[in-house]
């Protein structure tokens, strides 16, 4: 899959923590990222817990991500517009405060003692397009932040960030929505996000280096004219959405704490935070990935890697059954389906380090944010197609059935896309092409 790039290129195994040396604004943006990260991660368990409890629905919790994804493809697509045609800091700083309006709304409800869903879909879809925004900028502007040759070492700090927030957040969620009340967690939420906000404030001046285009339907258009003649980037993207959309049981979550492997918000909270203990082990030792050549081969072998996790869960899953109670936990079933997506999340974030890299280094600066914004639209509408794949399968099967055919689906389409796109398989980080 990989060769080193050349012998002065080898690297310990440890993560290279070379950006965050030379770059304060990247270490600034980087460190914000965690601390915020935690309380965005807390508030999602705790609004998919608070749905579950009022509706007892796995569908009505898959509906906080359904809900979300039209507004989310269109933030997505102008967002980057903005990002290609404004200073990214000022769009990341106004963007950053919607999301925050928004937490403050939840936290509100909450201490209101809100009795129906609807608010909570509204105000999620509002966060969830404020949090694009925010995510295509902060993409687009790594590059310009530090040197090429440690942009992979870039993405792997950031393997670690969202390592730390995933695994940090949805526990502590669990733990706080269980003892302390949906109200204390969202407000947790809400101080936590300052650390971020600062970070952006003191960003530098970031406008875009080249031609720039007004923001619309125009940028837009030029944007996916582009990307039509980029095939590796395309190629890339498909593979991701495959991975998300038929394999992302975060939705069922919820049910399996209460019906199967029991244990209620805190086996929903260590579930959750599974996925980002593997991603973090993995970039913690991710120094060899920046010799990686072939780095197309290894978006694909990982995210075939990541389905193969995928329908282990499934298969823990169906060897369980349904236990009818959250008050015992199934020790053995929880330590596999722990172990399985551990190993979803350390190939996701392979793929995941890959596939910036090759955006980013391929790409033009005044394009990068529109295709960020189209990379952003991938990775979190991926999974809001993902939780309607679970919610649909899991309504008219059972809980087992969305992992156990989403993994096995994920492998076939991942070897289908390898085998017809030679130039991805030839990928080569030395010569990157779009």
């Amino acid at each position: 899959m990989s060769t080193e790039a050349d012998p002065s290129t080898r690297r310990t195994v440890l993560v290279d923590l070379a950006p965050l040396r030379e770059s304060p604004a990247f270490a600034r943006l980087w460190f914000g990222n965690i601390v915020s990260g935690i309380g965005a991660e807390m508030t999602v368990v705790a609004v998919g817990v608070q749905v579950y409890s009022l509706t007892h629905s796995t569908f009505a919790v898959s509906l906080v991500g359904v809900f979300s994804l039209v507004p989310m493809i269109l933030a997505g697509l102008y967002g980057g517009t903005l990002a290609d045609a404004f200073d990214r800091r000022v769009v990341l700083i106004w963007a950053s405060l919607l999301a925050w309006t928004a937490t403050i709304a939840i936290a509100a409800l909450a201490w209101f003692q809100l009795s129906t869903v609807w608010p909570l879909y509204l105000l999620t879809v509002v966060d969830a397009v404020a949090a694009t925004v925010v995510a295509t900028g902060r993409g687009s502007v790594v590059a310009r932040l530090v040197r090429a040759e440690l942009m992979p070492a870039a993405f792997a700090l950031g393997g670690i960030a969202q390592g730390l927030y995933v695994t940090v957040g949805p526990a502590l969620g669990g733990v706080l929505v269980a003892t302390a009340g949906f109200g204390w967690t969202y407000t947790v939420d809400v101080i936590l996000f300052f650390a971020a906000f600062i970070a952006v404030v003191r960003l530098p001046p970031l406008p875009p280096e080249g031609a720039r285009h007004t923001p619309g339907l125009q940028s837009i258009r030029a944007g996916l004219a582009f990307l039509r003649t980029a095939p590796n980037i395309r190629t890339s993207f498909a593979m991701d959405i495959t991975a998300m959309t038929f394999g992302h049981p975060n939705a069922l979550f919820p049910a399996i704490g209460a019906r199967m492997i029991g244990g209620g918000a805190v086996t929903v909270g260590v579930l959750s935070a599974a996925v980002a203990v593997g991603a973090f082990l993995l970039s913690l030792f991710s120094g060899r990935l920046a010799g990686v050549r072939r780095q197309g081969l290894a978006v694909a072998w990982s995210i075939g890697a990541y389905g193969a996790c995928v329908l282990g869960l499934g298969i823990v899953l169906l060897c369980t059954g349904t236990r009818g109670t959250a008050a015992t936990v199934a020790p053995l079933a929880l330590g596999l389906a722990v172990l399985f997506l551990a190993g979803a999340g350390a190939a996701d974030n392979i793929s995941s380090i890959f596939r910036n890299t090759i955006t980013q280094s391929a790409a033009p600066d005044n394009m990068r944010g529109r295709l960020q914004g189209i990379y952003i639209v991938v990775v979190t509408g991926g999974p809001r197609l993902g939780d309607l794949f679970v919610g649909v399968v899991a309504t008219v099967g059972a809980l087992w059935a969305p992992p156990l055919l989403g993994g096995a689906i994920i492998i076939v389409l991942i070897a289908v896309l390898l085998r017809s796109r030679k130039g991805f398989r030839q990928y080569d980080a030395l010569n990157p092409t779009p």
